[in-house]
């Protein structure tokens, strides 16, 4: 049967499963081994070769899957129902229901149709030949047993029959040894019970052919009962109860009963007694389905325990394969044969570091006996000789010996001779062998028994790899009882020993580097390597942030220590990370190393020079208190404290505005963080007020947990003479569910009780800020403030001066002499890493954002330091296409000047994140020399235009590109500022490559630029990639009769951003102006723009985007406008129409002939680990390629222009690399993120680094379904900025507190309809608990040809979306059903 489904899969290019279980066939007599000719003649080898290279055309998601189905016949028509007269059953209902329920997947399945099912279009793969039919299978396989019947003389059947031709009953088996039961029926006694019974069994189980069955079994047959083994019962009734049932139904026999059983694990010991049940039950009048028959398992094998390396830990183990491959020998790995060496002695490094010295001494005498061979001249031939001396000489160099290995095991294969098989016997010895020992942080309790101490004093050239898997987080506890050695001290301490300590879920690029080091040094080597996981289940995202807190607070530094540079005159010490340990630090002083280390780095100094781990964070506090007790000794006035909680700054800037009122009212007031306030000092206090903003799910916000935590449990705070008030700040319409309102301002309700209970004072009742009235919190805080006042007894102060206006971004901006600010003087600043916060406004426009690492903020709060500041760079990329010179560049930026990621982002160009100050000015130059730049890519400008990719029009394509470029040139800001801060050399002379220094001043901008920023994009129909109607303005490209580009419909007023809970923000999609010819298409964007710029609303910058204007305007005005100021008229909108917003995966030939392939880039995200080396991959295909990129709106790329002589090269890097990978689940490629956590300072819950999650746990339920191949657009954010543009998916999840997502159905699979909110507030058990429910519906109602999308709102499952303005109408907020909770 093996050999059956092999053959029938090369005949019908299907898919084969050969259904096997050895435990169940472990009594049989074993056949005969098949002779290899009847196996090849079988085959046929050349079907095999045809159907490798045979392509398909592309069509949809998937380009292109790699065969072609061929076959001439339609499906058998199933007998007339009319013709059987068993009744219709609930089991019949459930049949038709199973048979409709078949997916995209399951198309080749069935049997019952003479058209294959309605999948959707983005997946369906257009084949000209008509599909394989059940018959052509059913013909496939006979003819494959015939040919096995005439070499070997066993017969098969799709259906085989034994027993009596005169049977009424019969068992039909499937799924266990069918032999087993027809042994025991053969073995019948004439009174028992199932003698004379008979025994079907299936061959050839899918397509079910009903016909089939029909002819094997008897007239007289009249009972059947299905044994049916389910692992798993997912449905009332089995598969194989429902194909037998509807057989018979429709069959001219005279069966009137089918029974199902669950068959169990059957011994011969109780075959006998499960076959009088089972014909008991089938013989009584109304037999019971379902019944359990055998044991649900079988006997357990004895379970063995031994050694085993964690999975994730082979993460290290990988890189030691991809860089030294064959040469790579690891002396202690699990698993290998070590001659009966039990496990846990061949794992360890003693056995290990004699195992590498035996290795050695056995190279060795390969080496002697090579030469020997060469000087006796034993060989046939004459090349051997030579050959082998050429290597001899360099035996122990290992890059020499490498080269030449090829040519001499060449020669010596030739030759043929004794001593040349002698000498091949162990040919893998002509390579230089890496030698490891691997092991744990378990080697560094004890040093000397665990055999490190005898490797480094062994002085031999042996490396160690020792992973140490302690997270960060329980390095305390890890190390309670017992102390752990730093292997890595004690090593360089030795003085003749390589050290470097690395971390791949920091620095992959630092681990290469360390390992090939430790490599090429001779002596021994200790690769220190962290991987830090509580369970072997972590996710990698888990990892990842122990890792990061472990090496950016200097638990585990990265460095590398070589003694042999000193011969260079090299320093020995090189730190990869920016803090070391105090105890390293300590050795390098000794070593006379630091001072050197900090001339040479001047950017760690400061790191360096502090004692890193004794900063006491209480005395700290202490000090700035008391310094600032000091400065009021002078003043009058009662004391006032104000502490706030603040996140995104609203209740700190409160907090500061109720500071400077109280200074002026003669108070004297105190303002700090929560966190910075000694709790010590709470009852000394004589008036307190505590400001606090709400985050996450009721929580304080990070700058107040401290607080909120070291009061909450305590028992010894007497506050009886403290007078105290709350404020809080929060949103009663964020937690809309009634269960969730306790979250509403909880942080402040919790202190105002908590201070209560401590016998505080309350100076007033508790203030609550409401997000949802008219002025926002600012109306509940105008009731609050002069309650205090009052209680304070300053109300009624006269004189009081007057408050400055608070700062906005208009005058940040017009104060900034056009973008210049300080940015200069803040860069220059080396005493911390940030910039000021108007400076952080202009950066913008440059083209960079400064953030900070989320995942490690509260560690380096609680040692005492700044956030680790850093800095994002976006470039301007019109049209999203790059050369391959500037991908290889913008590669290099991100390994040497950024945290060695790239991202592709969502506006088709380059992101880079980790870029700290003092790299920013050199990344910008880099960026510069690579003749692209960032200004514009950010702010309140014109930011960068995107195009579709269209890789199958190819000049079409090279037309409105043009125009993209077009654009974005002339909307590009005049301003000389960018040249002056970011181009110029140390002597401030203008370097710039790319770019001309023009006038200063802003003809089209004026001095304070747009309202809020301005998004252009193109879209080329029928291919809507770009999200056409997402952005201010939206252009689709209309093709003339003659194939050109003759101009572009113009839509204007899209845009994403909104607010949760808040009514008066929303996305909106673009209304449709008129149509505009190719020439003057950047002057309409001018004049749209510059109404814009007129009359958009520079006081609330939430209400300042061009969809508000045209909505507060009205779309008639609004054109009226831009027409009046442009002295023309829009002409009436040309026809087009839009298939999907997706990308299609796979290669593609264009017009002219060229290839193009679209890689699966999952986020944008272009990295490199130890599983998929992608970063590496593209940048070895940019070195070849002779074409372009093309970086696409859905963050993917496009390999472009690839010639035909050239696309073995390029197949074979893709291979190499798995970059010719795009056979996903439909929803995965059609998934989109924004980056979140941990660098996005808006973020609410992650998005990029938990998507592919979700969607893992999804899979499994769209396969079940038939959806696996099912384009399903699904977008997530970590807020509801919409920088992936959520509000246009079918599917969305927008972040709404960590861990929490509000859940967004019934958006446009073209992207041209809004969706709307579903569920609000969802945790990952609650989405897929809506998911999977909805997943299966879909996949049994839909209608054909419907999207997922059009589904949800047919179905009543949400209400449509016609609008922004009706985006928060209608909502569904009700809880699902409790039934709708089974898949």
């Amino acid at each position: 049967m093996a050999m059956t489904a092999h053959a029938l899969a090369i005949r019908s290019g299907k898919g084969v499963i050969h259904f096997f279980d050895p435990s169940a066939c472990s009594n049989d007599k074993p056949i005969a081994a098949e002779d290899a000719p009847s196996f090849r003649e079988l085959l046929n080898l050349d079907d095999v070769r045809r159907y490798q290279a045979s392509s398909v055309s592309e069509s949809g998601i998937y380009a292109d899957d790699g065969r072609v189905v061929y076959a001439s016949e339609q499906p058998e028509r199933r007998p007339s129902a009319a013709a059987n007269g068993l009744e219709h059953s609930a089991i019949l209902g459930a049949a038709s229901k199973a048979a409709s329920s078949e997916g995209s997947d399951k198309s080749s399945q069935q049997s019952n149709s003479s058209a294959p099912p309605s999948v959707s279009s983005a997946t369906t793969i257009e084949a000209s030949a008509p599909l394989v039919t059940s018959e052509d299978i059913y013909k496939y396989a006979t003819s494959i047993w015939t040919q096995l019947k005439a070499t070997t003389g066993r017969s098969y059947n799709a259906f085989e029959w034994s027993g009596p031709a005169t049977a009424d009953k019969a068992i039909f088996v499937f799924g266990s040894d069918a032999g087993l039961f027809a042994e025991a029926l053969d073995a019948a006694k004439p009174d028992d019970i199932y003698a004379k019974a008979g025994l079907i069994t299936a061959r050839l189980y899918r397509p079910w052919l009903g016909a089939k069955l029909l002819e094997v079994i008897p007239k007289s047959l009249k009972r059947i009962a299905v044994l049916e083994q389910i692992s798993r019962k997912t449905t009332k009734w089995g598969p194989l109860l429902i194909d037998v049932l509807t057989s018979v139904k429709t069959g001219f026999g005279g069966v009137e009963v089918v029974v199902g059983h669950q068959l169990g694990y059957i011994t011969p010991d109780t075959i006998d007694q499960a076959l009088k049940g089972i014909f008991q039950n089938l013989a009584s009048e109304k037999p019971l389905q379902n019944l359990q028959v055998g044991k649900t398992s079988g006997p357990e094998e004895a379970k063995s325990y031994g050694l085993e390396k964690p999975k994730l830990e082979t993460a290290y183990t990988k890189i030691l394969d991809q860089l030294f491959g064959d040469r790579v020998y690891i002396a202690n790995a699990l698993g290998a044969n070590n001659a009966g060496v039990p496990s846990t002695i061949a794992a360890s490094p003693e056995f290990g570091f004699g195992s590498l010295l035996a290795r050695k001494e056995h190279r060795q005498r390969f080496i002697k006996q090579a030469k020997q061979a060469a000087s006796t001249g034993s060989f046939v031939t004459e090349a051997p000789v030579n050959w082998l001396a050429k290597w001899a000489a360099s035996a122990e160099d290992t890059k020499k010996a490498g080269e030449i290995a090829d040519d001499v095991i060449a020669r010596l294969e030739t030759d043929g001779s004794q001593i040349a098989r002698d000498l091949l016997s162990s040919k893998g010895l002509f390579r230089k062998e890496s030698l490891w020992l691997v092991g744990s942080d378990a080697w560094s309790y004890d040093l000397g028994n665990s055999g490190v101490h005898h490797v480094l004093a062994s002085g031999e050239n042996v490396n160690m790899l020792i992973i140490d898997s302690t997270p960060y987080s329980e390095r305390a506890a890890a190390d309670a009882e017992r102390r752990k050695k730093d292997i890595g001290l004690y090593a360089m301490n030795f003085g003749n020993a390589y050290v470097a300590s690395t971390a791949i879920y920091s620095s992959y690029t630092q681990v290469l580097q360390a390992m090939l080091e430790a490599d090429q040094f001779d002596g021994p080597s200790v690769v220190l390597a962290y991987l830090p996981y509580f369970g072997e289940n972590d996710s990698p995202l888990t990892v990842l942030q122990e890792t990061k807190k472990a090496v950016d607070l200097g638990y585990w530094p990265l460095y590398r220590w070589n003694p042999e540079n000193e011969n260079k005159g090299e320093p020995n010490f090189s730190l990869d990370s920016e803090r070391v340990k105090n105890e390293l630090k300590e050795f390098l002083a000794r070593d006379n190393k630091l001072t050197q280390l900090m001339r040479r780095e001047p950017v760690f100094a400061a790191s360096l020079s502090q004692d890193f781990g004794t900063e006491v964070r209480a005395q700290q506090k202490r000090k700035a208190r008391d310094a600032y007790n000091q400065l009021l000794e002078g003043l009058f006035g009662a004391p006032l404290t104000i502490l706030f909680a603040s996140d995104n700054g609203n209740a700190q800037s409160l907090a500061k505005r109720l500071g400077t009122r109280g200074r002026a009212r003669g108070l004297k007031t105190v303002v700090m963080a929560m966190e910075d306030y000694p709790v010590e000092d709470l009852p000394k206090e004589e008036n307190i007020v505590l400001i606090t903003s709400t985050a996450g799910q009721g929580e304080f916000p990070q700058n107040g947990k401290p607080f909120w935590d070291a009061i909450k449990d305590n028992t010894d705070l007497d506050l009886a003479s403290v007078n105290y008030s709350v404020f809080g700040l929060g949103d009663k319409h964020y937690w809309p569910r009634k269960e969730d309102r306790v979250y509403y301002n909880k942080p402040a309700k919790d202190l105002d009780r908590l201070l209560a209970n401590f016998g505080g004072k309350r100076l007033s009742e508790v203030g609550l800020g409401d997000d949802q009235d008219p002025d926002g919190y600012q109306t509940g805080y105008a009731l609050w403030e002069p309650q205090i006042w009052q209680a304070l007894g300053v109300a009624n102060v006269e004189g009081l001066p007057e408050e400055p206006a608070p700062l906005t971004n208009e005058d940040i901006k017009l104060a900034s002499n056009y973008l210049r600010g300080t940015i200069v003087e803040g860069l220059n600043d080396t005493t911390t890493g940030a910039i000021s916060a108007s400076d952080q406004q202009l950066t913008k426009f440059h083209g960079t954002y400064m953030q900070d690492d989320r995942d490690i903020r509260d560690e380096r709060k609680a040692q005492g330091l700044e956030p680790a500041y850093s800095f994002m760079i976006r470039c301007r990329l019109p049209g999203g296409v790059s050369t391959p010179t500037q991908w290889i560049q913008m590669d290099d930026i991100s390994t040497s000047l950024g945290n060695e990621t790239m991202k592709l982002t969502t506006r088709q160009t380059f992101q880079f994140h980790g870029v700290v100050k003092g790299k920013l000015k050199p990344a910008m130059q880099a960026i510069n020399r690579a003749l692209m730049t960032t200004i514009a890519a950010c702010g309140d400008v014109n930011r960068n235009v995107m195009c579709s990719s269209l890789p199958t029009q190819s000049d079409y394509h090279k037309q409105v590109w043009a125009c993209s470029k077009k654009i974005s040139d002339h909307l590009l800001p005049s301003t000389t500022a960018y040249h002056e801060i970011w181009l110029t050399d140390d002597n401030n002379e203008k370097t710039q490559v790319a770019g001309n220094a023009v006038q200063d001043f802003e003809p089209l901008y004026g001095p304070t630029y747009l309202p809020r920023k301005f998004k252009i994009t193109i879209a080329i129909p029928p291919h809507n990639d770009t999200d056409v109607y997402a952005h201010d303005i939206g252009l689709i490209a209309i093709k003339g009769d003659d194939g050109r580009l003759i101009g572009f419909n113009v839509l204007a007023g899209g845009g994403m951003g909104a607010t949760h809970n808040n009514k008066k923000t929303y996305p909106q999609t673009g209304r449709m102006m008129g149509f505009v010819k190719t020439d003057e298409v950047h002057i309409a964007c001018e004049k749209i723009m510059l109404v814009q710029r007129d009359h958009g609303d520079r006081k609330n910058r939430k209400h300042a985007r061009l969809k508000y204007t045209i909505d507060d305007l009205g779309v008639d005005v609004f054109r009226s406008k831009v027409e009046a100021l442009w002295g023309k008229s829009f002409e009436p909108e040309r026809p087009f129409h839009f298939k999907s917003n997706i990308d299609t995966f796979g290669w593609q030939k264009d017009e002219n002939g060229m290839n193009h392939f679209t890689f699966f880039i999952e986020n944008g995200r272009i990295e490199n680990t130890a599983d998929f080396q992608m970063k590496t991959g593209l940048r070895e295909i940019a070195k070849v390629h002779k074409g372009e990129f093309r970086l696409t709106g859905n963050q993917h790329l496009i390999l472009s222009n690839v010639a035909d002589e050239d696309l073995p090269q390029m197949k074979e890097l893709m291979k190499k690399y798995k970059l010719d990978n795009v056979q996903f689940s439909g929803l995965r490629l059609s998934s989109s993120a924004c980056v979140a956590f941990p660098t996005c300072g808006l973020a609410m819950a992650e998005s990029e680094r938990y998507l592919p999650e979700l969607i893992s746990k999804l899979e499994g339920c769209l396969e079940e379904n038939g959806l696996g191949k099912e384009s399903i657009v699904m977008r997530m954010t970590g807020c509801p900025n919409g920088c992936a543009r959520p509000w246009l998916a079918e599917v969305a999840f927008v972040g709404k507190a960590y861990g929490a997502y509000n859940m967004y159905l019934g958006g446009g699979y073209h992207g041209h309809r809004l969706n709307k909110l579903y569920r609000s507030s969802i945790k990952e058990d609650e989405i897929l608990a809506i998911m999977k429910p909805l997943l299966k519906r879909y996949a049994l109602e839909r209608e054909e040809g419907e999207h997922f999308g059009d589904f949800c709102i047919r179905a009543g499952v949400i209400v449509a979306t016609k609008g922004g303005q009706d985006f928060h109408d209608n909502v569904s907020l009700t809880q699902p059903h409790p039934t709708d909770n089974i898949c």
